[in-house]
């Protein structure tokens, strides 16, 4: 097949996530994350919500197989590199991009779980972790959850739940599920830093601190994976990949602007030095 006109070497991220009206997290801030990073993002919406800076109003889960049909489209017709998973409704979808990202196992895929499936209701939802955690994580370069997520991940995991595991005991049952590496952020912790923690099937590969900053971020996580899932596509070795993402991050978070009456929103203008 001949190339296309002005073909270029622009590496492309499939993005799976939910809508984002307000432009803080979901699609919208992971492509502008991932185009920062120097890749091209190719999002496929996983969800609709009405939501502004403060909360999510409503939510309606589009159908997995609309989903697979976005993302399949794309696939067959771009060159991905990578696929950022973030926001997923329910067991049926995850079910089903996990049988999707099976079909390409050369790709990396970076997941960045939401265990309230894109809801604002304060309640998980326990066959959506069960279908993350036996179906999608096993196919994963890397899984980011918060020190909250991680715990309770690992509980799910273990029948002798121990709700004092430390973030290592929870790293290491993440990584017995299957996934190469686990990036637990340590932005709910008590310290006076925020430490984040990548680990491998060999123990920490690397910690980052990072100065804590003051109040509160919408699209903050989903900055963070986007960006990592960007360097993961132009070929960054996946320890410089964290640790670039992070700093970029960071940044983002500091210049973020008070555009809303709720949370701030990263300011991903920030260029990547990297």
């Amino acid at each position: 097949m001949p190339s296309p006109p002005h073909a270029t070497t622009l590496p492309v991220v499939l993005s799976l996530a939910c809508s984002d009206p307000s432009g803080g997290g979901g699609n919208v801030g992971a492509a502008l994350a991932i185009t920062a990073a120097g890749a091209h993002a190719a999002c496929v919406t996983t969800g609709l919500s009405v939501r502004d800076t403060r909360s999510v109003e409503r939510f309606w889960p589009v159908d997995a197989e609309l989903i697979d049909e976005q993302a399949r489209a794309v696939l067959e017709d771009l060159p991905v590199a990578a696929f950022h998973v973030g926001t997923l409704a329910d067991a049926r979808t995850a079910a089903m991009v996990a049988a999707l990202v099976a079909d390409y196992p050369n790709l990396p895929v970076v997941l960045d779980p939401d265990l309230y499936g894109g809801r604002d209701d304060g309640q998980i939802d326990e066959d959506l972790i069960g279908a993350l955690c036996e179906l999608l994580l096993p196919q994963c370069a890397l899984f980011i959850p918060n020190s909250i997520e991680a715990r309770l991940l690992a509980d799910e995991q273990q029948d002798d739940a121990q709700h004092s595991r430390s973030l290592a005991e929870c790293a290491q049952i993440l990584l017995d599920s299957g996934c190469e590496h686990v990036l637990i952020t340590g932005s709910h912790e008590p310290t006076r830093q925020v430490i984040n923690t990548l680990y491998g099937i060999r123990g920490v590969v690397r910690t980052d601190a990072w100065e804590r900053l003051p109040g509160s971020y919408l699209g903050a996580g989903i900055t963070l994976s986007a960006a990592i899932a960007a360097r993961l596509a132009r070929k960054d070795g996946l320890p410089e990949a964290v640790g670039n993402a992070q700093s970029y991050a960071w940044q983002t978070l500091a210049k973020a602007p008070q555009l809303g009456m709720g949370r701030r929103i990263p300011d991903r203008r920030t260029e990547s030095k990297s």
